[in-house]
C-alpha cells in the first residue's frame, strides 16, 4: 500500500484520564518495526474489559491510552521479519499472543505464551519499549497490544490471526475475545459430557457463549445464573433451560443449585469477575466429579476463599484464559466453524448481539 513505511495520521478514541469520556483525536501511527504489523481497523467492539480499564478501579491506571481489543481489519503493512502475513490479509488482532517457540506455545495443553501473554500494565511495544502512537510528539500508550479504538494500529505479529477473507469482519471480530473465551471455556476446559448438567454464572455475551458451548456438548440441563432477569429470555436461544436469580433466594445460590440438582451440577462456568460468583460457581458443583471453571477477571485485591474440604471432596477448580485457544493456530479454525455453521449453529445470533454495539470505523 502507498502508506507503507510512512507515518499515518488517522482518528482514534483516546482515553486521557480514568473515567473521563474518550476524545476523538488525530493521532500519528508509526510504521511497524521488527515482528510487527500495522492494521487498518474496519470494525471494533466494546468489551466490558475496555470499560474496566478505562475506569481503572482496582487496576493500575495508565493514561493517555487507546483502548480496544475486539476487532477485525486488513493488514496495511508489515515490519522486518514478518513472513506469514502480507498487506491485504484479513486479520483479527488478539489481546494475547502465540510466539510458537516458548514452552507454552509448544505445549498442547497451554495457550499462555511466555512472550505475548496478556499484560495490562504494558503500554509500549515489546520490541523497543516505545509506543507507535503519538499526538504532537507526545506518546499515547497501547492497550493489551491491540488498541483497536483507532483507525490504524500496530500489533506484534504473534497477536494477529489471519482468517478467511470471505468471513464478515463485522461479525467475526468478536471471535477475537468474548465469543472464543466463553465457548472455549466450556468445550475446551469444562468439557461437559453428553447428558450432564452445567451452571453458567453471568449471562452477558461471554456467558451466552459458554452456554452455547454447553448446548453443543449435549448438556441436558443448563442453568443460567444472573442478577438481571431481563437476560433470561435471550439466554434460551443458547440452550439455557433454567434460570436462577440469587436475589430471589434467602440462601447462598450454591445451596439453591445443589437442591435443584440433587447435590450439585456436573460443571459450572463463571463469567462475571465477581469473587462471590466464583466461590458460588465452585461450591455448586457436585462432589466426586464436579468441575468449576473461572473465566471472569477479578479485582487485583480479591481473594478466593472456600473451605479446603470442598477440594478434598474431589471437586475440581480450574481457570482459563481465552478459552484455552491459541490465537494464531486455533482462531482461524474457529472462524471456519462459524462460516461452515459447524458446531456453532447459534453463533450467528450471539455475533448479532455483539454487533449491535460495534462501531464501524470507516
Amino acid at each position: 500500500m502507498s502508506t507503507a513505511g510512512q507515518v499515518i495520521r488517522c482518528k482514534a478514541a483516546v482515553a486521557w484520564e480514568s473515567g473521563k469520556p474518550l476524545s476523538i483525536e488525530e493521532v500519528e501511527v508509526a510504521p511497524p518495526q521488527k515482528d510487527e504489523v500495522r492494521i487498518k481497523i474496519l470494525f471494533t467492539s466494546l468489551c466490558h474489559t475496555d470499560v474496566y480499564f478505562w475506569d481503572a478501579k482496582g487496576q493500575n491506571p495508565l493514561f493517555p491510552r487507546i483502548l480496544g481489543h475486539e476487532a477485525g481489519g486488513i493488514v496495511e503493512s508489515v515490519g522486518e521479519g514478518v513472513t506469514d502475513l502480507k498487506p491485504g490479509d484479513h486479520v483479527l488482532p488478539i489481546f494475547t499472543g502465540e510466539c510458537k517457540e516458548c514452552p507454552h506455545c509448544l505445549s498442547e495443553e497451554s495457550n499462555m505464551c511466555d512472550l505475548l501473554r496478556i499484560n495490562t500494565d504494558r503500554g509500549e511495544m515489546i520490541n523497543d519499549g516505545k509506543s507507535r502512537f503519538s499526538i504532537n510528539g507526545k506518546p499515547i500508550y497501547h492497550f493489551l497490544g491491540t488498541s483497536t479504538f483507532s483507525e490504524y494500529t500496530v500489533v506484534h505479529v504473534g497477536q494477529v490471526a489471519k482468517i478467511n477473507p470471505e468471513a464478515p469482519l463485522d461479525k467475526v471480530c468478536v471471535l477475537s475475545c468474548g465469543m472464543s473465551t466463553g465457548f472455549g471455556a466450556t468445550v475446551n476446559v469444562a468439557k461437559p459430557k453428553k447428558g450432564q448438567s452445567v451452571a453458567i454464572f453471568g449471562l452477558g455475551a461471554v456467558g451466552l457463549a459458554a452456554a452455547e458451548g454447553a448446548r453443543v456438548s449435549g448438556a441436558s440441563r443448563i442453568i443460567g445464573v444472573d442478577l438481571n432477569p431481563s437476560r433470561f429470555e435471550l439466554a434460551k436461544n443458547f440452550g439455557v433451560t433454567e434460570f436462577v436469580n440469587p436475589k430471589d433466594h434467602n440462601k447462598p445460590v450454591q445451596e439453591v443449585i445443589a437442591e435443584m440438582t440433587g447435590g450439585g451440577v456436573d460443571r459450572s462456568v463463571e463469567c462475571t469477575g465477581s469473587i462471590q460468583a466464583m466461590i458460588s460457581a465452585f461450591e455448586c458443583v457436585h462432589d466426586g466429579w464436579g468441575v468449576a471453571v473461572l473465566v471472569g477477571v477479578p479485582n487485583k485485591d480479591d481473594a478466593f476463599k472456600t473451605h479446603p474440604v470442598n477440594l478434598l471432596n474431589e471437586r475440581t477448580l480450574k481457570g482459563t484464559f481465552f478459552g484455552n485457544y491459541k490465537p494464531r493456530t486455533d482462531i482461524p479454525a474457529v472462524v471456519e466453524r462459524y462460516m461452515n455453521k459447524v458446531s456453532l449453529p447459534s453463533c450467528l445470533s450471539i455475533l448479532s448481539l455483539y454487533t449491535s454495539t460495534n462501531k464501524k470505523q470507516h
